[in-house]
């Protein structure tokens, strides 16, 4: 009788977690690719961090020249590999891929404990982010397969959690494995398999790689036509048709009106929102008067408020009209970051990059959600690969150019009006940083009016269908 009794409550949990997986992720399939998302960012995140830190010790000296070069390893190749990554994508099987994305990934990372040298660090930096180029536009090319239409504004929302509401489980992870290292691990034994802070973090990175890849094979995952389509053709036609499927892939990106829109959106609001990265430690230094640490406490806030904005997406996703908010959430973070520069108050400051946070977190998802819902299946690998291009680029080139704009505009104020002007009787301190980022809100409020302009033309104009793939 007591056996029958925990064989009922075996059944009852087990339907329970169904219903639970059910109503939360659309389906099992989903939520097991959520988790698998989760445990691969938290990997990802640590990862990062260690080898950031090693590239500094290593690179004694010059640390940031190192540095450097090993996060510059993990930009380039999305702008050379970037594009024949979605072809790849859209050509195999996109379950396979991600797998072996995933146990290509773990064996670089038992690897990585063993490398003391830029050179090695370099390459493995390399390697790890061209699989990361085939593993991301197949896993947003997947998604639509395991959940309905109508909760694909959920699904990103969800995505959007893991990818980057991992990163203090990183940071933690991080940091207890410092102190594991010098309390558990202090011998000869344990430094021949390099057990310390460094070689526990890509151990454990490697552990979450191969766990994603465990729970990646268990997916039903439809496969994709051109996989059976490549299986018939000849070399020399398999050969010659990604450069064909390229070219229609950019087509695609740039005349569907849609599609345009959150490309040339996206791309153009991090163009401006980048340079916040490099700039907002001067700004919170001369301008807030926070200190370097004050940068800490902004970043927190616009954390908070990409987290708020998600929430906002998944709570009134039935009631949004995406591509109208898609628009109007690009102005908002414009007129937020705006906002944020003229102030020299920090609490207004934090508020208005909370406000701006939300923007980006309700821009996001309908982006995502968007390119989800208007492109095909053979084609999606292709534009979620020219997506992440678009945007990498910009952020690299906001980068490099936010500081040298910063240089130039300060020695230009500091000789046209000694840094500071008087408007009506009231002081306005004007050094490089703050036209700078003035001029960064001017370029994210532009991304809303592109986007605007770029739908209404989508709207006004019959263009050419390419959804489908030609013969």
């Amino acid at each position: 009788m007591s056996l029958e009794n925990k064989e009922n409550d075996e059944k009852r949990f087990s339907s329970k977690v169904a219903y639970f997986t059910n109503k939360a992720f659309d389906s099992p399939s989903f939520f097991r690719l959520w988790i698998a998302q989760v445990v691969s960012a938290t990997g990802d995140w640590l990862g990062l961090l260690a080898i950031s830190i090693l590239a500094i010790r290593v690179g004694s000296g010059n640390e940031g020249a190192a540095l450097s070069l090993v996060l510059g390893a993990r930009i380039a190749p999305g702008f050379f590999f970037g594009p024949l990554a979605g072809v790849f994508v859209d050509r195999w099987d996109r379950k396979r891929v991600m797998i072996f994305c995933d146990i290509g990934r773990a064996i670089v990372m038992m690897i990585l404990p063993f490398v003391n040298n830029l050179i090695g660090l370099f390459i493995a930096s390399l390697i790890l982010e061209a699989l990361t180029m085939l593993w991301s536009p197949a896993k947003e090319a997947s998604v639509p397969n395991l959940v309905s239409e109508k909760f694909l504004t959920s699904a990103n929302s969800l995505s959007l959690v893991a990818a980057y509401g991992t990163f203090p489980l990183g940071a933690g992870l991080m940091a207890l494995f410092g102190r594991l290292s010098t309390a558990l691990f202090d011998s000869s034994w344990a430094d021949n398999i390099r057990l310390d802070d460094m070689g526990l973090a890509f151990y454990a990175n490697a552990v979450s790689f191969l766990l994603t890849a465990l729970l990646i094979s268990t997916l039903d995952l439809p496969k994709n036509r051109n996989v059976e389509k490549t299986d018939s053709q000849g070399v020399k036609k398999y050969l010659a048709d990604p450069i064909n499927e390229l070219k229609h892939g950019w087509q695609f990106a740039f005349i569907n009106p849609v599609v345009r829109t959150v490309n040339a959106g996206l791309a153009t609001a991090m163009l401006g929102a980048g340079m916040v990265i490099p700039l907002g430690v001067i700004y919170a230094d001369e301008l807030l008067g926070a200190g370097k640490s004050g940068f800490g406490v902004l970043l927190t806030a616009l954390g908070f408020g990409v987290g708020a904005g998600v929430l906002l997406v998944f709570f009134f996703r039935k009631n949004i009209d995406k591509e109208r908010t898609f628009t109007r959430v690009l102005f908002g973070a414009g007129i937020s970051l705006f906002a944020t520069v003229s102030t020299g108050q920090i609490h207004f400051a934090m508020t208005m990059l909370f406000i701006g946070g939300i923007c980006l977190g309700v821009v996001y998802v309908v982006g995502f959600t968007l390119l989800h819902e208007n492109v095909e299946d053979n084609m999606r690998g292709r534009i979620f690969a020219t997506f992440y291009l678009l945007v990498r680029a910009c952020v690299l080139l906001a980068l490099v150019v936010g500081p040298l704009i910063e240089d130039g505009l300060d020695r230009l104020s500091s000789v046209l009006w000694d840094r500071n002007i008087e408007v009506a009787g009231l002081e306005i301190a004007l050094p490089g940083v703050r036209i700078s980022l003035w001029l960064a809100a001017l370029i994210v409020f532009s991304a809303g009016v592109l986007s605007k302009v770029s739908l209404r033309a989508g709207e006004t104009k019959s263009l050419p269908e390419i959804n489908g793939e030609r013969n």
